[in-house]
């Protein structure tokens, strides 16, 4: 069997055809949707980039396998401690070794795991192919070791290859001379100019007037990306910049398909393609970036061309990244690592049967510190650190109404409230039973100094408030992140 596993970075599902987006900017991603299987409802349960492939990787939500963050102690996997062996544990759980073990060859095309030192990434690959630029790849930088490593190993069997694309990322970067296809396109109708002021009144990393995160400095090499969004014209300068990135990727993808039909073996080829995380794009205030826990951040596309699966079907049922390691055992006929927190879908694969959940619990705490609740039609979504957003400790979207995350029903809906604070004291109580020192690397972080992309941000950013007009706001940060505010100022 061959598998090609497509790892998109950043890839929200409602920018692709096959999800109901009305710009045409993935026609090859949509005809692989077309011959497989398409999951509206999938998440990753740890956010952003790191700990969403640790997740994956390990089969293990991050409070599990300690990857939390993305610096100190919660971006570092948890130590076996005395129970390690000649080799760790990962060695053995890990989604690669599964794989590996069971008979397949396993590569990887991918910058990943030096942009974050997450060498664990690796473990059970037979292959490492680095592209070299730490995630700043362009998908032309990426496509020629794919198609050599397709060349030189397509028409052997039992192989799997990852190939991990960063275009639709910030910076967008989509070549000047691959131009614009969408510049007469509809821009997403929910944004208009007043709400963009609104935006642009307020405080928060990576918001409308710190595209930057902390500052408007836009970088000249990237022309398509802005340091601020202050009129329309801009809004749709960086929805074009994000969705040429999409295109762009996607005709790379189409080069590996045709190079997989060129080797006859497209065929033979089970085709998985699927993002880490999305892309906040005006929503809860923040623009080009993934630093919340919601809706928009977490959910990822998820469309798998399996030998034998329903053709054109759509699952609607809630599912996590780490569910797919099981959901592969499964279709392999063999047994899930033991270590894994997954649960199967495979018959979602053979027959189109649900096998959603009931709910999940989504976390993020390398920009903000959030963990949220998404069920029924409903996400929940609590703070423990805002991203100096000054967001309520508590947010509550009907994300089939408002999709956007526009209208924040927590004090409306008590009850749906209520019953999404009670899920998430569930699921914490029960993970805090599995592990085996009882400290949550959330709390962590937080003991550490705070999310690492806002640790020590807190003055300098306030001064930028003042100096922008929104020194308004300076003494509820200061009241909300005392310790932050004075560890930053050095007093």
């Amino acid at each position: 069997m061959r598998i090609l596993f497509l790892d998109l970075d950043t890839l929200r599902p409602d920018h692709l055809g096959c999800y109901g987006y009305v710009r045409e900017t993935s026609p090859n991603i949509d005809e692989i949707a077309q011959r497989g299987v398409r999951f509206g409802n999938y998440y990753c349960s740890n956010a952003p980039c790191m700990p969403a492939r640790a997740a994956l990787i390990t089969g293990q939500f991050g409070i599990r396998s300690g990857i939390v963050g993305h610096g100190g102690t919660a971006a570092d996997l948890r130590l076996d401690g005395r129970s390690r062996g000649f080799r760790s544990a990962l060695e053995r759980h890990s989604l690669w070794s599964f794989l590996r073990t069971g008979g397949f060859r396993t590569a990887s095309v991918s910058p990943f795991p030096e942009r974050h030192s997450a060498w664990w990434f690796n473990a059970g690959l037979n292959e490492w192919i680095n592209p070299g630029r730490g995630g700043m790849e362009s998908a032309e930088e990426v496509t020629p070791f794919a198609l050599d490593w397709i060349e030189r190993n397509a028409r052997h069997d039992n192989w799997v290859l990852h190939v991990n694309y960063w275009d639709p990322h910030t910076p967008y970067r989509a070549p000047a001379e691959f131009g614009n296809p969408f510049a007469e396109e509809p821009i997403p109708e929910w944004m208009t100019q007043e709400i963009l002021d609104e935006h642009r009144s307020l405080p928060g990393g990576h918001g409308a007037r710190e595209v930057n995160m902390w500052d408007s400095d836009a970088p000249p090499q990237y022309p398509r990306h802005m340091g601020e969004v202050a009129t329309m014209g801009d809004f749709r300068r960086m929805i074009d910049g994000y969705d040429c990135g999409i295109r762009y990727m996607d005709e790379h993808i189409g080069r590996l398909l045709n190079a997989l039909a060129g080797c006859c073996v497209l065929d033979e080829t089970a085709v998985i393609v699927t993002s880490d995380h999305g892309e906040c794009l005006g929503e809860l205030k923040c623009y080009g970036e993934h630093g919340t826990s919601d809706y928009v951040t977490h959910r990822v596309p998820m469309i798998v061309e399996w030998p034998g699966c329903p053709a054109g079907h759509v699952d609607h049922g809630l599912h996590y990244n780490l569910d797919l390691g099981p959901t592969l055992a499964e279709l392999m006929g063999r047994a899930p690592r033991a270590e894994w927190q997954g649960a199967s879908y495979a018959g979602t694969l053979t027959s189109g049967a649900d096998h959603g959940r009931e709910y999940l619990v989504l976390e993020q705490a390398c920009h903000g510190a959030m963990r949220s609740v998404r069920f029924g039609p409903w996400v929940y979504i609590r703070v423990i650190h805002d991203f100096y957003h000054l967001y309520p400790r508590e947010m509550l979207f009907n994300v089939e109404d408002d999709p956007h995350e526009q209208h924040n029903l927590a004090d409306d809906r008590t009850d749906i409230r209520d019953r999404a604070a009670r899920l998430m004291l569930d699921w914490h109580d029960d993970m805090m039973t599995q592990l085996p020192d009882a400290v949550d690397p959330l709390w962590t972080v937080m003991r550490e100094g705070g999310p690492l992309h806002s640790r020590g941000q807190l003055p300098r950013y306030c001064e930028r408030l003042v100096a922008t007009g929104r020194g308004g706001h300076v003494e509820a940060l200061k009241a909300r992140h005392p310790e932050e505010f004075r560890a930053g100022d050095g007093r």
